[in-house]
């Protein structure tokens, strides 16, 4: 399996997932043109995506939904309160016959890869993280996370490949210039996960396995990168496995442009 993020930020979020028999998108929140940029670099044409699933219904998810479906009659994935949002802020703006309904925990087979759905607590109808599968691979997208559950770190066991939310430093979020009631909301249950909270999470979720954890969802103006990787490396020390930011390859995904591919 291979993973690229294509675009991780508060402004725009996707990523591709490659498959030994098909590709699948994980968010679409930026331009058709960039989604299309990404995929050839990636060498993978539009036309072999099975699917797109969305994470939930915020617009730096799903802003390049319509053109891109509609080009390409793609499918889209999400839970039913999730399809609800779109419809909401898209209104007949996509083919109704794309929408497949998912539920948390129920899997399913899309382009050979199975894909599975965990709740997940953030301010949208029904949002969810995601894990990507083929046979004792696993890759998984966890962003938007309010705070950290027990529920969240089993689903998240056993990733071969992670991207994880590390949004914003408190000190820069508490003295930045947003208003009281937006800081009140990132810093909410139903908000964003720090630097610090992404950082205690991961060392929960450690294993040899987890080959490559990519921080994504940064603030571009609550975050400063180096920043984000020291504290969330600085987090992980003293594992129980003794495993460092090296050995996973702890690295930020890029904002506004596509990662390079990496491959399990």
């Amino acid at each position: 399996m291979k993973f690229m993020t294509i675009a991780s930020s508060s402004s725009g979020n996707a990523s591709l997932i490659i498959g030994a028999a098909g590709a699948v998108l994980c968010d679409c929140g930026v331009s058709a043109k960039r989604i299309e940029t990404a995929l050839q670099k990636a060498g993978v044409s539009p036309t072999e995506l099975e699917g797109i699933f969305i994470t939930h219904e915020h617009s730096d998810h799903i802003s390049g939904l319509e053109v891109i479906s509609r080009r390409y009659k793609i499918p889209i994935y999400a839970t039913e309160g999730t399809i609800r949002g779109i419809r909401t802020s898209k209104p007949g703006k996509i083919d109704p016959e794309l929408f497949h309904s998912i539920q948390a925990g129920k899997p399913i087979l899309v382009g050979g890869i199975t894909v599975t759905a965990a709740s997940i607590p953030h301010d949208a109808n029904e949002p969810v993280a995601y894990a990507f599968s083929e046979g004792d691979k696993k890759i998984c997208c966890a962003t938007d996370i309010g705070h950290r559950t027990e529920e969240l770190a089993d689903f998240l066991q056993e990733a071969n490949i992670l991207l994880l939310e590390a949004n914003h430093d408190v000190r820069m979020l508490e003295v930045g210039p947003y208003p009281y009631v937006v800081k009140q909301r990132i810093l909410g249950n139903y908000g964003h996960l720090s630097n610090i909270e992404s950082g205690i999470l991961l060392k929960q979720i450690l294993h040899p396995g987890l080959r490559y954890v990519f921080l994504g969802h940064l603030s571009q103006n609550n975050n400063y990168p180096p920043l984000c990787y020291e504290t969330v490396r600085g987090e992980i020390a003293g594992n129980h496995y003794g495993i460092s930011a090296e050995d996973i390859h702890l690295a930020l995904a890029p904002a506004g442009e596509p990662g390079e591919p990496v491959e399990i």
